[in-house]
């Protein structure tokens, strides 16, 4: 991958075309989902009074959880997809430029802004290359793992020959028994969810210290710089 062309101030760059953006937005809202029925399910409410067939909440929290995964699944297959086809930037997840020179320079030079040991950060019109990192280093690989692990818990209520128990079913003889892969997905959802805050906390920092849209930029796809 080539390194980032010299960018001029006040001149927009086009960066996040709409599947990207939409895929930030089905993304976002399905970890949240996902977090907080995956933490339900993990810390189930108390019992509730009544006939049983008539209290389903925790099914209707199952259900919540099963569907955002479905969800969150299809979205990144969509995002893959879109690497291929999108422009440069949509390839940033999933590609380190590691031969650049200047990307490690840029590196580098991330690292000491976010320590406050420089004065300005570097211009990049798509992700910094300390946020490039993180992304292809946690939350790519934490999602796929998310995905794998996911449906291998679920195969496990379809039953063998489901597509699920297929093509994840072999996940758990692997880990050892159901309950270490529940223990795994539990572990590293936590991994997504902090992955997340600091998300937040950085584009917020970025937006606000940088002299460069992140919030507008991942709205309307236009990077601008101040």
């Amino acid at each position: 991958m080539a390194a980032q062309p010299q960018i001029e101030t006040g001149s927009p760059v086009y960066v996040y075309e709409l599947p990207v953006r939409l895929w930030h937005a089905v993304n976002a809202l399905s970890i949240v989902v996902l977090a907080v029925t995956g933490y339900l399910i993990s810390h189930p409410l108390g019992t509730t009074e009544g006939e049983a067939s008539a209290n389903f909440l925790m099914g209707y929290i199952r259900f919540a959880h099963f569907a955002a995964a479905y969800v969150f699944a299809a979205a990144f297959l969509g995002r893959i997809y879109w690497a291929f086809a999108g422009n440069r930037y949509a390839r940033e997840l999933f590609v380190l430029p590691v031969t650049d020179k200047t990307w490690w320079a840029g590196l580098w030079h991330e690292v000491r802004w976010y320590l406050f040991l420089e004065k300005s950060s570097g211009q990049h019109a798509g992700h910094n290359p300390l946020a490039q990192l993180a992304m292809f280093t946690v939350f790519v690989p934490g999602t796929i793992f998310m995905i794998f692990t996911g449906f291998a818990l679920y195969a496990e209520g379809e039953g063998q020959g489901s597509w699920q128990d297929a093509l994840f079913g072999w996940l758990t003889p692997l880990f050892g028994q159901s309950q270490d892969v529940h223990t795994w997905h539990h572990l590293v959802a936590w991994v997504i969810v902090w992955f997340v805050i600091i998300h937040v906390y950085v584009a917020i920092r970025e937006d606000i210290l940088s002299r460069q849209s992140l919030l507008k930029t991942i709205a309307t796809g236009w990077r601008e710089f101040r």
